[in-house]
Formats: C-alpha cells, sequence, structure tokens
C-alpha cells in the first residue's frame, strides 16, 4: 500500500512562501494601479525593467533632470531623440505642454505602445532607421547605450552622429570616458545620474556643448 503522508514532497520554507506571498501582492497592486482611473502610461515604472535587455530606469529626479536639460537645450520647437533611454522619453512626455517634440529609438518593443513616436531600434544596426527619419534633423540626442562596451558605444555613436544637428548627451558609465571622448567628442559632467536601483558600476553623463549639468 503506498505511503499516505507526503514526506517526500518538496516544502517551501515559510520565510520563502512569506517572500513569494509579498511579490505576486506587489504585482497585483502595480496592476491594480495599472488599470484604476487616471494611470500614466507615461509614469517611470508603467513598462518594468527588463533586466535581460539591461534595462535599469533613471531615479525620478535625475529622469527629470535630464529631461528638462534636453528641452533647454533643443530650443523652442526643438526636436528631442531619445536612443534606449525611455526614462527621460516619460518625463518629456509628462510635460507635453511645452513647445518641442520627442521620438524613443529602442529595441524593446512593450514600447510600442507610444505609437509613432516609437522607432524600433537595434544598436547592432546602428543606420537601419525608417526613412523619415532624415540625418541630422534632431536638435539634441539623449542616449544610454545598453552594454558598458567599447562596440556598443561605437555603434550607437554612428546612430547618434547621423540623428543629431550638433548636440549630445550621453549617459554611460564612468569607465567609458576615454571611449566617449574617442567616439564623440563628448566631455564628463559634474551633474551625476541615479538608477531607481543601485548599479553597481559608477555612471555619469557626457556632453559636447555647455550644459546646465555641470
Amino acid at each position: 500500500k503506498m505511503d499516505d503522508d507526503d514526506d517526500d514532497i518538496p516544502q517551501l520554507s515559510s520565510h520563502t512562501l512569506a517572500a513569494l506571498q509579498e511579490f505576486y501582492l506587489e504585482q497585483q497592486q502595480r496592476e491594480g494601479m495599472k488599470t484604476s482611473q487616471g494611470f500614466n502610461q507615461y509614469s517611470i515604472g508603467s513598462i518594468e525593467e527588463d533586466w535581460q535587455l539591461s534595462q535599469f530606469w533613471y531615479s525620478d529626479e535625475t529622469a527629470s533632470c535630464l529631461a528638462n536639460e534636453a528641452v533647454v537645450a533643443a530650443g523652442k520647437g526643438g526636436r528631442i531623440a531619445c536612443v534606449s533611454a525611455p526614462s527621460v522619453y516619460q518625463k518629456l512626455k509628462e510635460q507635453d505642454d511645452k513647445d518641442f517634440s520627442v521620438c524613443i529609438l529602442e529595441y524593446d518593443r512593450r514600447f510600442s505602445v507610444y505609437g509613432e513616436e516609437f522607432i524600433f531600434y537595434d544598436y547592432n544596426h546602428p543606420l537601419n532607421l525608417p526613412e523619415n527619419i532624415l540625418p541630422h534633423s534632431f536638435d539634441i540626442v539623449i542616449a544610454d547605450p545598453p552594454y558598458l562596451s567599447e562596440e556598443c558605444l561605437q555603434k550607437t555613436a554612428e546612430t547618434i552622429k547621423y540623428l543629431t544637428k550638433g548636440k549630445i548627451l550621453l549617459c554611460t558609465g564612468a569607465i567609458m570616458e576615454e571611449q566617449a571622448a574617442k567616439h564623440l567628442g563628448v566631455k564628463i559632467c559634474k551633474f551625476i545620474p541615479k538608477h531607481s536601483r543601485n548599479l553597481a558600476n559608477e555612471f555619469r553623463c557626457y556632453v559636447n556643448y555647455a550644459s546646465g549639468l555641470d
């Protein structure tokens, strides 16, 4: 006769169970927030980070600071391109009453919810862009290459140089300072960007114009 007890069935510890329950509760709350009236589809975190795509969103303060810098740098009626920098795009959309236009170039197709302003972008094919994206048609390009490698920076730099009329705001690791200068002619700023989660690598901003980040 089969043994009635279930000692052989693996049991989760009470600690693990509690953690799982907390995770599911948080997830339900987030979904609840999204469906509740007044949900802002442009708020940071409305699309969650995918670590497999090396996504780490900026803190609210950093995203606001970079968005404000972009608006000033672009000028009245300016055009702003956010390359792999969706949290800056989201902050810019929160102040959509101002006189500028913006688009988001992003590999993650979840951002296609933003409609015509979304442009699918793979840094491995830096100039594979839609025909309506003309060369040097953006007053400023904000870019945050997904990986801290020279290859990724070099390819993203091709895209940036194609898009910008001149101004560049690059966000990447402090260890990329030399390569950033080499490929884009940008210099490190005093402003220290922060992420909503702490990253192991020190992160910095770089520009090639007189910015408000110093």
